[in-house]
């Protein structure tokens, strides 16, 4: 039996990958006609829809608008329209493999301390192989961050968008969230207990949170002698000699949260523990979104009055610890139907792409078409501030912009074209090169089935 050169192998390997990570055309002048488009989310239909699009940014969405000279046409009669889709949480570019330690950036050892401070920009590849099975599905924007720490605050994230070759052109957003888990298991290991563990939160927000002016003033008048004068002593003359602590990356991050430039997103699924996460949001004032949730319905009216977001997966419909034990199928519906804006999550990294199949899951438990498709669209975009360029199909807006044979949110319906940045991507990953090569099988000489 002759033995399987296994540099042979990776190296075919290696090769499929760059070759599904640069199937990316250069923006053209294009003209996308004759499809039903839906401009704002799951609203703003245009029958016969004619969309310019020009370096790299739409021109204009008309009912049977004229083709200008010198614009490629791709026809899309018959078809559906949408943005691109965004999927609200991974771990994209930064692993190839999640069961392999060695090549999974998504998480830190122990004794990295300022785990607030870390930031994804130094781990993304932009030719992860991921990337390109996602993109083929439809989905041209991700939110990618760590997963896990030395302790519950899970540095910063980014979003990306799923085309090109380098990290600046593909990182859109960056550092624009802060994340903190304060779910059953993120208290088990900080602490040992929620009360223990919020305890640590608090000091840590207590510590950031910058003084008031009446703080200022009462602690100048401490200082300050019986005739006004400043006491001369050796302790303030050691002070004035000490140069002014340099800020870690952590702390910076925590004063962009207190100034309102930073949004904490935050894990937690308990209903109790949503409540916890909304006394703080009231105590501080500052930005804050759920991810995970599984018990957010429960609250649903509170959510909806602090404003607070609400990222989900519709499938997470059964308890796997004790602090989800009231999931439901239903999370999705309860929550957009209390005012509650909502995005949705993945099942896992390596199947992003399946975000599109958990909305159309989320129709199918209650949730209207129109909100899934806001929820992969228009809020993401508004939830991590990209809304100004991304989400909805208007002048000016990027051309992220995806054909569909038929209803997006069916399981059989697949994308025609997918414009990323006014670039039409080729439909081609890893996977479909390694379908395509082993379809047919050469068989040896009288092999019979």
């Amino acid at each position: 039996m002759r033995k399987i050169n296994s540099l042979g192998v990776a190296a075919a390997i290696l090769a499929l990958a760059s070759t599904s990570l640069t199937s990316v055309a250069l923006a053209e002048d294009v003209a996308v006609t004759g499809g039903t488009a839906f401009t704002k989310g799951g609203s703003g239909k245009v029958e016969n829809a004619t969309i310019l699009m020009s370096d790299g940014v739409i021109v204009s969405v008309t009912a049977g608008g004229d083709v200008p000279s010198g614009y490629r046409t791709v026809d899309a009669k018959g078809k559906w329209v949408t943005v691109g889709f965004m999927a609200s949480g991974s771990t994209l570019g930064l692993g190839e493999v999640g069961s392999w330690a060695d090549n999974n950036d998504s998480r830190t050892g122990a004794k990295y301390k300022d785990t607030i401070g870390l930031d994804v920009a130094y781990s993304f590849n932009p030719r992860n192989t991921v990337i390109a099975n996602t993109r083929i599905e439809g989905v041209t924007r991700a939110v990618t961050q760590f997963s896990g720490t030395s302790d519950n605050w899970r540095g910063s994230g980014a979003v990306i968008q799923l085309a090109g070759s380098d990290v600046a052109d593909m990182i859109v957003h960056n550092k624009g969230f802060i994340r903190l888990s304060v779910d059953e298991g993120a208290a088990r290991g900080n602490g040992g207990s929620r009360s223990a563990m919020w305890a640590d939160i608090y000091k840590k927000l207590d510590a950031a949170k910058p003084k008031d002016e009446d703080e200022d003033d009462k602690s100048e008048d401490k200082s300050e002698g019986k005739d006004g004068e400043k006491a001369d002593s050796k302790d303030d003359k050691k002070a004035d000699k000490k140069k002014p602590k340099k800020k870690s990356e952590g702390d910076k991050m925590l004063d962009a949260l207190f100034a309102g430039t930073v949004t904490l997103q935050v894990s937690v699924h308990r209903a109790s523990d949503i409540q916890q996460v909304i006394a703080m949001q009231k105590k501080y004032g500052f930005k804050v979104m759920l991810t995970g949730a599984r018990e957010a319905w429960m609250v649903a009216d509170e959510l909806a009055a602090a404003g607070i977001a609400v990222l989900l997966n519709p499938l997470d419909n059964l308890p796997s610890r004790f602090d989800m034990l009231a999931s439901t199928g239903q999370n999705a519906e309860r929550l957009q139907a209390a005012g509650v804006k909502i995005a949705f999550l993945p099942p896992d990294t390596y199947q992003t792409r399946l975000v599109v199949q958990n909305a159309g899951n989320a129709v199918a438990m209650g949730l209207s078409w129109e909100a899934a498709i806001d929820a992969l669209t228009i809020n993401p975009a508004e939830i991590f501030g990209v809304s100004d360029h991304y989400g909805t199909m208007a002048a000016g807006m990027t051309a992220d912009i995806v054909v569909w044979d038929g209803d997006p949110l069916e399981v059989m319906t697949s994308p025609d074209a997918v414009f990323i940045g006014g670039e039409q991507i080729e439909l081609v990953s890893r996977q479909t090169l390694l379908r395509d090569r082993y379809k047919e099988i050469p068989r040896a000489p009288g092999f019979k089935k």
